[in-house]
């Protein structure tokens, strides 16, 4: 078991009832029709968070599906989203036993007033209490200092550049050694360590990890660079449901080419278990 604090607040939140929640709450108008509000709290500068828009997409698809608990989902970015009214639209692929798929898109209107698509998803859902108990793997939980030995946004003596809404709604205490791009220094590794968690103390879950696996600082910035980085496509695999606690993150990037990135993360729980692993491809801006 990894030596780690729990999030201290004076009541914490839990599943279900928390600020993660209510803010990825969807309204079903009508069979695969969904209504929301887009919380300007989970955004980065003033675009809202991809993690988020997915684990709101991920909800209105456990509604819409027999099963649910997403298992592996894949979407692309296709223009930016900005809080307020949103439309999910989801569509039932196939159903079997242990699985069912679908796909779901993600609209919001313009300043003129014509219906303009955020974000496409498609996603394999089913029940991760079902899976059997067996792991074999070569996989090892990350390693790096005590939750009481790393640093958060409140730790810096003043808001870093880029910071934002989202940064007072999760629990990030990022790994030292992946915190020279706050002092001017870059390792120029392409590598982000933090323990995570929701500043409110709701324990992680599967939709919750949808957006953990988007939620650090970039790995650009570890390479050098400055400013947004914008996600072209994000796959999320979730493995297993996360025991209480605290998470681990790391993500890593190997090439950057072109002006795109890849960074791939792996979530880790509180009983060292890998619970999700993403892939995903971002627009990196090189000036």
């Amino acid at each position: 078991m990894p030596e780690a604090a729990s999030a201290s607040t004076a009541v914490r939140a839990t599943i279900g009832d928390s600020e993660f929640d209510r803010d990825t709450a969807v309204t079903r108008r009508a069979p695969g029709v969904y209504d929301l509000d887009l919380s300007a709290g989970w955004t980065i500068i003033s675009a809202v968070n991809g993690g988020y828009l997915l684990a709101v997409l991920g909800r209105a698809l456990a509604d819409a599906l027999p099963h649910s608990d997403p298992f592996t989902i894949s979407a692309h970015y296709l223009t930016a989203s900005q809080p307020g009214p949103a439309v999910v639209r989801t569509e039932t692929v196939r159903t079997g036993r242990t699985l069912s798929t679908g796909q779901a898109s993600l609209f919001q209107y313009d300043d003129e007033g014509r219906e303009v698509e955020r974000i496409r998803v498609l996603a394999s859902y089913g029940d991760l209490d079902a899976l059997p108990d067996d792991v074999r793997t070569s996989a090892k939980p990350p390693v790096f200092p005590p939750l009481d030995q790393c640093f958060g946004p409140e730790d810096g003596p003043a808001p870093v550049d880029g910071s934002s809404a989202i940064a007072d709604r999760l629990m990030l205490k990022l790994d030292p050694s992946t915190l020279g791009w706050a002092l001017g220094a870059p390792s120029g590794k392409g590598e982000m360590r933090s323990w995570f968690g929701l500043a409110d103390g709701r324990d992680a879950d599967p939709l919750s990890l949808l957006l953990t696996v988007d939620a650090l600082p970039p790995t650009a910035f570890e390479i050098g660079l400055k400013g947004w980085v914008p996600t072209v496509e994000l796959t999320v695999h979730v493995r297993a449901r996360p025991a209480p606690g605290p998470l681990r993150v790391s993500i890593t990037t190997r090439n950057l080419a072109g002006g795109f990135l890849e960074e791939d993360a792996e979530v880790w729980d509180s009983a060292d278990r890998l619970v999700a692993q993403s892939r995903q491809l971002a627009r990196a801006r090189l000036v």
